[in-house]
C-alpha cells in the first residue's frame, strides 16, 4: 500500500493488527526496509495497530533526488498517519528512524502519544563522515558498504549464530537505490537535535545497545540527561537491537507504551 506525501512521493507501508487498538508507527534505519520490524509486527498486534513503512530512498518508497533533510523525514512520518486518518499515535524508530522520533517529539509532539527511539543520537556521527559516505556511494554504490555492515550493525555471536538473517539484511542494502541510500546520509549529515532535546514532553524511551559502535550508550545517556521526560534501557545488543534482542525490545517496548 502507499501513500502520497505533500510533496508528491509515494511512500509504502503495511499494516497490521486490529485498527481499533493503539496506532504504533515504526520508522526503519537506514539502509534497511519496513520487513526489520517482524519480530515486533508478531508479538505486539495483540495490542497494538501497527503501522511500518519505508522511508523515502528505501525498499519500495519512492527515490526522489536528494539532498533529504531530517525535517522531510519527519514531515513523512506524519503523512503516513494522516494518510491512514489517525490524529495520535504512538512512535518507535531506530538508528535514522529514531532520529526521526527526536523530530516529531521536538516539532509535533500533538500527534503523539509516546516515542521509543532506538540506537540513536542528537547527532549521528559526524558532518564531514556523511558527506563522505554519500559521496562514495553516489560513486561506487553499496555492495562494499554492505560487506562490512554486519560488523556495525551486530555483535560476533549474532553474526555467528544467526548468518541467514545477517546474509538477508546485507543483501537488502545493497540492493537499495544508491541515491535514494546517498540522500539519507545528506540529512544525517546536517540534522542536529542537541540543542532541543529539553523542549521534549512527551514520554520517551530511549533503548541503547551496549556494543553498538555507532550509536553509543554514552549518545543514549546524553538524551536522557537533556530530555527531563526521557528513561534509559540498555540492551545486550549492537546498532539493530530490535532483531539482535527481539524479547528483550519487545518486553521494553510493550511496557513503556501500555504503562
Amino acid at each position: 500500500m502507499f501513500v502520497k506525501t505533500d510533496d508528491r512521493v509515494q511512500l509504502y507501508y503495511q499494516t497490521a493488527g486490529d485498527p481499533a487498538n493503539p496506532a504504533l508507527l515504526l520508522s526503519n534505519s537506514l539502509g534497511t526496509r519496513w520487513q526489520m520490524w517482524q519480530p515486533q509486527l508478531a508479538a505486539l498486534t495483540k495490542h497494538f495497530y501497527l503501522i511500518s513503512y519505508d522511508s523515502r530512498g528505501h525498499g519500495e518508497s519512492d527515490k526522489p533526488a536528494g539532498p533529504y533533510s531530517l525535517t522531510r523525514l519527519g514531515q513523512d512520518a506524519l503523512c503516513v498517519l494522516g494518510a491512514l486518518g489517525i490524529k495520535k499515535a504512538h512512535f518507535c524508530g531506530i538508528s535514522m528512524g529514531g532520529l526521526t522520533g527526536l523530530w516529531l517529539a521536538v516539532y509535533a509532539p500533538e500527534r503523539f502519544l509516546k516515542i521509543v527511539v532506538a540506537n540513536t543520537a542528537a547527532k549521528i556521527g559526524t558532518k564531514e563522515g556523511w558527506q563522505s559516505r554519500a559521496a562514495a556511494v553516489r560513486e561506487q554504490g553499496l555492495a562494499e558498504l554492505a560487506t562490512s555492515a554486519p560488523q556495525r550493525w551486530f555483535t560476533p555471536g549474532f553474526i555467528r549464530k544467526h548468518a541467514a538473517l545477517v546474509e538477508q539484511l546485507t543483501d537488502t542494502l545493497a540492493e537499495q537505490d544508491k541515491e535514494g541510500y546517498a540522500a539519507c546520509c545528506d540529512a544525517l549529515a546536517e540534522a542536529d537535535l542537541r540543542a532541543d532535546l529539553s523542549r521534549i514532553q512527551l514520554p520517551l524511551l530511549v533503548i541503547a545497545g551496549s556494543a553498538d559502535p555507532v550509536t553509543t550508550v554514552a549518545d543514549a545517556e546524553a538524551i536522557v540527561q537533556a530530555c527531563p521526560s526521557a528513561r534509559l534501557v540498555s540492551l545486550k545488543a549492537s546498532h539493530i537491537s530490535n532483531l539482535e534482542q527481539p524479547a528483550a525490545f519487545n518486553r521494553a517496548l510493550s511496557q513503556f507504551l501500555r504503562s
